[in-house]
């Protein structure tokens, strides 16, 4: 008997579990994208992916430097998949036609913040994303997959309590046996980013509508280093790992005072000590010395933010480079086990729009290309394997918090949405602005899904009631979620928040 899936989604998580599910017999695969395949996060990914494969290092560490940027948050065991797991599946990247960086006929290994170890291969110096999307899309042609790209999904049907299809923009339904989610990600909740446009928070809304619980949405990570210029072009971490600075408008080198490993600390960590910096400088963007490296390396090792750089009439060969945090990526989402199977059955979840507890309270950089990799081939697995998942910790789950999904009257726009939530839930929050947000997002109607942006819109006015009332939920500071109400974490056990969609009018 035949299994059809649909896998929504063109990144590295969804190409993968699409190619994976698609060399298994009596199995018939459909691609949907609402963009061309090539537009997703991983499209853009610049640093790499963190994998072990230097003699002196191991997964062990790995999963150490995991858990120790989760904040205590990290779940454990999907730590050890990924790290496990993740050599292989670099394997299968490399034998799929990705062509990562070589140095001495080896893979060239890159540090970044909070790593032990150099372990971050990377492709076309700063060009890892595309060098992967490129090679996923070109396994695509002959693999008997159904690709439909610039088509929206606005919902999963549900039938019995169990996911059986898709539903389109334009109504028509797509019936399938299971659906995999492999949206991306919410950067787009905000005026400021590192995501592409595309990144509008789709999944994480389907699967609210659809009755899935999902988790941890309070933690939204802000890259630290983004050119403080229109579009917020993403500046690696991994140009602070090979040596570049921060400093303040005097020119002194201040993050150093913040954390013992200064420009290497973990990421939440980063943002906030520039953003207060920031702060004490009258809103004006620090900047990013990297003119020690040199003219040569900056080009060689960073071609693509060095071509931006300088198309924009800077030369950071020889002036420090004004930036500030943008956001960057949610470590919350769609909750499913380690295999990507969400509470609704038939649904899954893979990639950045799903939350396996992986990244705890602030991801390891590097790690989410990884997670893609990865988790896209346990989710074909899983896909044809209908057992039930696997049991959480109950104790490091909350209970379900219960969002009312009704709106009110108002109308709203997209900019009018992402600087409330930037303003309110963005690297720092308190209860009283977070109680505002609620109160503003309640009042607003969700756009009727007439055309593909008014659908986005519907979806991240969705999400960011539901980020903001897992932010108000959690009354402490933990990784990426500052309340600076309450400062410090909660003693004991970190614990995982979810949350669950109800109608009440």
């Amino acid at each position: 008997m035949t299994t059809r899936v649909i896998v929504v989604g063109s990144g590295v998580a969804g190409l993968t579990t699409a190619l994976e599910l698609a060399v298994r017999p009596c199995v018939e695969v459909t691609l949907v994208a609402k963009a061309p395949l090539a537009q997703s996060n991983t499209a853009v990914a610049q640093g790499g992916v963190a994998v072990v494969t230097a003699p002196a290092d191991t997964a062990a560490l790995h999963v150490a430097d995991t858990v120790a940027a989760g904040a205590g948050l990290c779940d454990t065991d999907a730590a050890e998949v990924l790290c496990a797991e993740g050599p292989a599946a670099v394997g299968t990247l490399i034998r799929r036609g990705v062509r990562f960086d070589q140095e001495g006929g080896r893979l060239a290994l890159g540090l970044e913040a909070a790593h032990s170890h150099a372990r971050i291969v990377h492709a076309g110096g700063d060009a890892t994303g595309a060098a992967i999307s490129s090679a996923l899309i070109a396994r695509l042609e002959g693999s008997g997959i159904v690709v439909r790209e610039n088509t929206t999904v606005v919902d999963v049907v549900v039938e019995a309590g169990a996911a059986r299809g898709v539903r389109l923009l334009d109504g028509e339904v797509l019936t399938a046996d299971a659906v995999v989610l492999a949206t991306g990600g919410a950067g787009q909740l905000f005026p400021f980013t590192t995501n592409p446009a595309v990144a509008t928070a789709d999944g994480v809304a389907i699967a609210l509508r659809a009755g899935a619980v999902l988790a941890d949405l309070e933690f939204h990570q802000f890259h630290p280093t983004s050119l403080a210029t229109p579009g917020n072009h993403l500046v690696s971490e991994a140009v602070r790992g090979e040596g570049a600075v921060l400093i303040d408008a005097d020119g002194r080198r201040f993050m150093t005072e913040v954390h013992p490993d200064a420009e290497l600390a973990p990421r939440d960590i980063v943002a906030r000590g520039i953003a207060e910096q920031m702060a004490r400088q009258g809103g004006a963007p620090v900047r990013l010395d990297a003119t020690g490296l040199g003219a040569g390396f900056l080009a060689e090792r960073f071609p693509s933010i060095d071509a931006v750089v300088r198309s924009q009439g800077l030369d950071w060969s020889r002036h420090p480079i004004e930036v500030a945090p943008a956001a960057h990526y949610a470590m919350g989402g769609v909750r499913t086990d380690r295999w990507g199977r969400t509470s609704v059955p038939g649904l899954f979840a893979v990639g950045e729009v799903a939350c396996t507890g992986l990244h705890g309270a602030n991801r390891l950089a590097s790690n989410s290309l990884l997670e893609g990799a990865v988790f896209g081939e346990r989710v074909a697995d899983a896909v044809l394997e209908p057992s039930a998942a696997e049991p959480f910790d109950r104790a490091r789950w909350a209970a379900p918090l219960e969002l009312d999904v009704d709106g009110g009257d108002d109308t709203f726009g997209r900019t009018d949405l992402q600087h409330l939530m930037w303003s309110a839930a963005g690297l720092s929050r308190d209860a009283d602005g977070l109680q505002e947000a609620a109160d503003v997002l309640a009042r607003w109607a969700p756009p009727a899904t007439t055309d593909a942006k008014a659908a986005e819109d519907a979806n991240l006015w969705l999400v960011a009631r539901a980020v903001v009332a897992a932010a108000l939920a959690r009354t402490e500071s933990r990784g990426a979620h500052f309340r600076r109400d309450f400062p410090l974490p909660e003693p004991g056990p970190a614990v995982h928040s979810t949350l669950v969609g109800v109608r009440h009018a």
